[in-house]
């Protein structure tokens, strides 16, 4: 049994990684092939509640539903799970102050045992902190309402990627997706960019927290640019990313005491000050007394030397290029429909961008009305995240677990980890690089632990530090269900179709569908 199931797991691998599979064609099936392609590039993966809900209104109705936002809930036991967690439900400025006090706490002690105790227990409350960022993505992704918004969540995300174990950026981490990405990913793009530039997360995670007047750094400056808004090639040069950085000078993180006390200052100014030109925002600032104030020349604007008002009009300018709507929309393009997305739908979708400001929800209109979406119908390979969503939405079924971190793990394994990226580029859209025979072989063994049920996703959950808990033991999932039946096997490749008849168990046969080029493709 053992030699016949790893032959089979092989030509599955090889088949996933190597060929574009198509779907066949169905005569009598409830929804139609054309109908089922949409629905796996529109939603997270398709669940009951999603098919139920493109029945009951139709595609335009459901896609209407879907970008009016109106819908962002999860079911009772998710949101309490979530409610439980101390990094979505502790303001983020009370967050950095205890992290700050705990490290000054161990800094004050002698050296000895327990120094070293309390310096791993302020850096392990940290870690955790992060992991139920973590915990809380992959929750809303696979329980929530609407899944084309958790779509443009996680693609958000990476688009404006910050790496969770860089200082305290993994304090912030659960706020920056909660307040910071959600409320604008179906929204105006400018609003997005600007979010995410008044982010603590981003601010530290790309150095702008220490631009100032006199000691200017670039960074933040040439990945606004180059990866979050125009794209590498679009024209602009490198004296626009040094005007850029003086313009966002100034632009940075108030300290706890300060953020804490509203406009107030320390090392600049004078407690208890209103000192004009200052804005905060929770642990954002900008601090006048750190900008650099004179006038710049940004792409071929002239910009007179203020205060954040300087800021605000060059991402107006940035925005309002046509390189932006064209980079924005290929990216897009790109995550939801081909590795080379075609022009015309690319076209399409910038003179939306442009002709509307920017508005996500109206280019997004564009692409799911296009005759390309579905004409490309299983040609794009699942990265890990769209992968473990799907394939847990198919076999959870809106069944609630009470433990995220398996599929903290899961991910990570596979090579996709959220807030794990180490540099600013975000986790890569094509699908060479994630069909590689290593990166496969794991996507083979997560399958099966989906598949035999054998993760400790019903458990609670448990840091690695304690007493392992006892092992449950639930039963597999059961796929071939009416869900299957409806929206998997008309389709079915002949392959896949004939390794699912090897299947010695619910298990492998379950393993085998996971694993398959019809599921690893949409």
């Amino acid at each position: 049994m053992r030699r016949t199931f790893a032959s089979l797991a092989a030509g599955l691998l090889l088949a996933a990684a190597g060929a574009t599979p198509g779907l066949a064609s169905s005569t009598g099936a409830p929804l139609s092939h054309d109908d089922i392609a949409w629905l796996r590039r529109a939603s997270f993966g398709v669940d009951s509640a999603t098919l139920a809900r493109y029945r009951q209104l139709g595609r335009d109705g459901w896609l209407d539903q879907a970008l009016a936002d109106r819908d962002d809930t999860l079911p009772p036991p998710i949101q309490q799970l979530l409610d439980s967690y101390d990094a979505i439900n502790t303001p983020p400025l009370e967050l950095l102050k205890r992290y700050r006090d705990a490290l000054k706490q161990v800094k004050a002690m002698p050296d000895g045992d327990a120094k070293v105790a309390a310096k791993k227990a302020a850096q392990k409350d940290g870690r955790q902190l992060l992991r139920e960022a973590q915990q809380a993505e992959l929750l809303h992704a696979i329980y929530g309402s609407n899944p084309l918004k958790e779509q443009m969540v996680w693609f958000w995300l990476n688009h404006f990627s910050v790496y969770g174990a860089k200082g305290p950026v993994k304090l912030l981490a659960a706020d920056y997706e909660e307040h910071v990405i959600r409320p604008h990913a179906l929204g105006k793009f400018r609003d997005l960019v600007m979010s995410t530039l008044e982010s603590p997360a981003m601010l530290v995670y790309l150095d702008n927290a220490q631009n100032a007047k006199g000691k200017v750094n670039e960074n933040y400056a040439r990945e606004l640019m180059e990866l979050h808004t125009l794209g590498v090639g679009s024209g602009y040069t490198q004296q626009d990313v040094q005007q850029l950085a003086l313009i966002l000078t100034g632009v940075g993180v108030a300290r706890p005491r300060q953020a804490e006390g509203g406009r107030r200052f320390g090392r600049f100014g004078r407690f208890g000050g209103t000192r004009p030109g200052v804005v905060q925002r929770g642990l954002f600032e900008f601090n006048p007394a750190r900008h650099d104030d004179s006038d710049k020349t940004f792409l071929g604007h002239r910009i007179r030397g203020g205060g954040f008002e300087e800021v605000e009009q060059a991402v107006d300018l940035i925005v309002s290029q046509p390189a932006c709507a064209r980079f924005v929309s290929r990216q897009l393009a790109q995550y939801f429909v081909a590795d080379d997305p075609p022009p015309a739908l690319v076209d399409a979708m910038a003179k939306t961008f442009q002709r509307t400001d920017g508005d996500i929800a109206a280019v997004l209109r564009t692409l799911f009305t296009s005759k390309e979406l579905t004409a490309t119908a299983g040609g794009k390979f699942k990265d890990p995240m769209q992968f473990l969503v799907s394939a847990m939405r198919v076999s959870l079924d809106g069944r609630p677990i009470g433990n995220a971190q398996p599929l903290v793990g899961a991910l990570q394994q596979m090579g996709e980890p959220v807030y794990g990226r180490i540099t600013p580029d975000g986790w890569p859209l094509d699908s060479a690089s994630w069909s590689g025979s290593g990166q496969m072989a794991k996507r083979f063994d997560i399958a099966g632990m989906i598949g035999s049920g054998r993760s400790r996703l019903f458990e609670a959950d448990d840091d690695g530090t304690g007493p392992v808990p006892p092992r449950m033991h639930p039963a597999p999932p059961a796929l071939n269900g009416p869900l299957y039946e409806e929206t998997i096997a008309p389709w079915l490749s002949p392959a896949a179709q004939a390794a699912l008849a090897k299947a010695n168990s619910p298990q492998e046969w379950n393993t085998f569908l996971l694993s398959s080029p019809d599921f690893n493709y949409r």
